[in-house]
């Protein structure tokens, strides 16, 4: 049995007079202790997707199932970290962090050893007591990560974590998650636009058509980790997704794939 199956999602947002198809009978599934990489367009409909499976929007048609259950509107399977760091103002990083703790009424002195011990792990330790506004964009998003940690669920939404990040510090985010990743094996959903990120990341990747959203491929990544975007196998790969991203990003922007933005794979 699947750890998450989504089944015959459709999804049309409505305004005025006007329809937009968002999703359109997306099918797929994550077993579990599976890391899965969600890529396609722009625009196409990922966080609506990741909106949709962790409850707090209701698909037109189709359902979410955990564990064989279906879960439709319910907000409390997940651990769920959006493309913005959502910290509150007005707590200092490790009031922030202890959010799930409390919520969940969690012995609190348990709670800040581990949140103590992530910060540190994720270069923020002397910052407990700094507010949201003296960190940098790159340290609050380490803060939202950590505090998604803390909520312990078995199944990460991940919603593009680093891409707000400088590339030497992605470089050491992803490792540091596929650290905590094998150390838990939770099942992770991760959303991205870098297609690196996705191959040094996943076991597989779900690949979505244009707007609007359907499942156009599965790719299964067979390599150890940790893994080198110099390895052959790896290039292989990313000339795979390239090819299948560059022909519908030809559909968003209207072109002829030949005439895409991205390189063409050989």
């Amino acid at each position: 049995m699947s750890r998450l199956a989504v089944k015959n999602l459709t999804q049309t947002f409505v305004e005025k007079d006007s329809e937009l198809p968002v999703l359109d009978d997306l099918n797929f599934s994550i077993d579990d202790g599976e890391f899965v990489a969600l890529l396609g367009p722009s625009g196409c409909g990922k966080s609506t997707l990741f909106n949709i499976i962790s409850g707090l929007l209701a698909p037109d048609t189709g359902e979410v199932h955990l564990n064989g259950r279906r879960i439709n509107g319910n907000t409390g399977d997940f651990a769920y970290m959006q493309q913005k760091d959502l910290l509150l103002p007005w707590r200092t990083v490790l009031r922030n962090v202890l959010i799930g703790p409390e919520i969940q009424g969690e012995p609190l002195d348990t709670a800040k050893t581990e949140a103590k011990q992530r910060l540190t792990q994720l270069g923020l330790s002397g910052f407990e007591n700094s507010y949201p506004m003296q960190l940098s964009g790159g340290m609050r998003q380490r803060v939202a990560l950590v505090r998604t940690l803390l909520f312990r669920k078995e199944l990460l939404l991940l919603d593009e974590p680093f891409g707000a990040l400088d590339a030497m510090t992605r470089t050491v985010m992803q490792s540091i998650l596929l650290d905590i990743w094998a150390e838990a094996r939770q099942t992770v959903l991760l959303i991205t636009h870098d297609i690196e990120e996705a191959l040094l990341l996943a076991d597989k990747i779900y690949v979505l058509t244009a707007r609007p959203a359907t499942l156009k491929a599965e790719v299964p990544i067979p390599l150890p980790r940790p893994r080198n975007v110099t390895d052959t196998s790896l290039i292989r790969l990313k000339s795979e997704l390239l090819a299948l991203l560059q022909v519908e990003m030809s559909k968003v922007f209207g072109t002829d794939s030949h005439d895409s933005a991205f390189p063409q794979a050989r």
